[in-house]
């Protein structure tokens, strides 16, 4: 069996004094879509953050493509292949859709053209000059996914990339998630909404208090829906 793409181990996060990862596990194969699921303040997002070496300290092991990154920073991980696209987007208020969308260099070969990300967003091409301010959660949403696209980034990490987006978004969202794993893209999503996920994951991870508590594959979800519920508090 092949070595995952991306193998977590043990890993431990802090902000300040404050413990918030407590050993947490999970792998995730190339050309998979791996989703954490959990409550608010479960830890999903420090876990994408610790991922990409951006909290206040870390400790365990983070593989990606068999070499150790614990000890690397965050613009030498963004290099080695992994982006983040936060929940809060973060679109330059003062740069148009264009500048915003051509300001993260290229790290890799293998990116999405602008072209390829207009087909895939419709909506950019006609903002195209249009500040970050004006535009809609949605435009945002799709501004900030297509911003990594280019970078040539094989491991995209998600955060929540349906929150708060009107049901026809969220169904555009979801279709431009399937067609990046056709591409061979690899993703690791946060997300709340099992119900979405069920459409592009192919496996889950459950968070609570800083630690996975269950995995669980996409075959396996109507089995334990009522588990989830649960988890969730929904």
């Amino acid at each position: 069996m092949s070595e995952p793409m991306l193998k977590v181990e043990q890993l431990e996060a802090w902000y300040g004094e404050s413990h918030v990862l407590h050993g947490v596990g999970l792998e995730i194969a190339e050309g998979e879509v791996v989703t954490l699921l959990g409550r608010n303040g479960a830890g999903k997002t420090t876990t994408l953050k610790s991922i990409m070496g951006i909290v206040g300290r870390r400790a365990g092991s983070v593989t990606f493509e068999g070499k150790e990154t614990i000890t690397r920073t965050s613009d030498a991980i963004a290099r080695a292949g992994i982006a983040l696209c936060p929940e809060e987007r973060g679109i330059f208020a003062s740069l148009d859709v264009e500048e915003n969308l051509l300001l993260p260099p290229q790290v890799r070969p293998g990116g999405l053209s602008v072209e390829q990300i207009f087909e895939l967003f419709p909506n950019l091409r006609e903002r195209l000059h249009s500040q970050g301010t004006k535009l809609s959660g949605g435009e945002q949403q799709m501004l900030a996914i297509g911003r990594i696209l280019r970078t040539g980034a094989r491991l995209l990490l998600l955060d929540e990339p349906t929150e708060g987006l009107a049901p026809v978004i969220i169904q555009q969202i979801g279709k431009t998630i399937r067609m990046l794993k056709t591409r061979g893209f690899t993703i690791l999503l946060v997300e709340q909404n099992f119900r979405f996920a069920q459409t592009v994951a192919d496996r889950y991870y459950v968070m609570e208090h800083g630690r996975i508590i269950d995995h669980m594959a996409n075959a396996d979800i109507e089995a334990n829906v009522g588990k989830l519920h649960e988890y969730l508090g929904v």
